[in-house]
């Protein structure tokens, strides 16, 4: 999880950005920012993914294979 401070940074720096325009330095950390943000995201996704179990109505495991060969290699 992104701390606190870097979510706040994060928006700090797209209101600047639609306000007055970033420096090269503070586009270059909001770059940054982000790519650590969507890196959290898709591990969380990823997690999400792995620890999912589908049952039909008959109360039967049809968890996609794609799935199950995941949970396999983690």
């Amino acid at each position: 999880m992104l701390s606190k401070e870097k979510l706040n940074r994060i928006n700090e720096l797209a209101k600047k950005s639609k306000s007055e325009g970033l420096t090269s330095q503070e586009k270059k950390e909001q770059q940054q920012l982000r790519e650590q943000y969507l890196q959290n995201i898709r591990k969380s996704f990823k997690g999400t993914i792995e620890n999912m179990k589908v049952i039909d109505p008959n109360g039967e495991d049809v968890t996609p294979e794609k799935v199950n060969n995941l949970k396999k290699y983690h």
